[in-house]
């Protein structure tokens, strides 16, 4: 169990470079995500009634809840380099659903944001949070 916990918040060894890159790309790609989910936090916490899409058919609400979840949760610990591999997960598909459900019947150019935040998702996923993140230092204290 600890070396699928060890393996899960691994940063990568990389050199400095790389991990300044990485830290760079997660605090953008996060901030600017973030920017998204919060106003979803705002509109999941007010008074008023929720108007927000049904993509995949769970509800309203549900679909609101999770993409507040993965674009204002997720970006946070994206940014820190927090649980890095399992917080691109929910981002990932909130992206994918964006792309292939919201806008499936668009042109390209209106797919094209969440395309390009999917793929810098599942870069970060594949590499990891890199030298500079809360990743590292919990890799670091977990002992085999």
């Amino acid at each position: 169990m600890k070396k699928l916990i060890k393996m899960s918040f691994d940063p990568g060894n990389y050199p400095v470079i790389i991990s300044v890159s990485l830290l760079f790309l997660r605090i953008i790609a996060g901030s600017f995500m973030l920017t998204h989910g919060y106003g979803k936090f705002l509109m999941l916490t007010g008074d008023g009634p929720i108007q927000f899409a049904d993509p995949i058919g769970i509800g309203v609400t549900a679909s609101l809840v999770l993409a507040v979840l993965a674009e204002f949760i997720c970006s946070m610990l994206l940014i820190l380099g927090l649980a890095t591999r399992y917080a691109v997960i929910p981002l990932l598909t909130t992206m994918l659903v964006a792309a292939l459900i919201v806008h499936a019947s668009d042109p390209f150019m209106n797919k094209e944001l969440a395309l390009l935040y999917a793929t810098i998702f599942v870069f970060i996923g594949v590499t990891g949070a890199g030298k500079y993140s809360v990743d590292r230092y919990i890799s670091e204290k977990i002992v085999l």
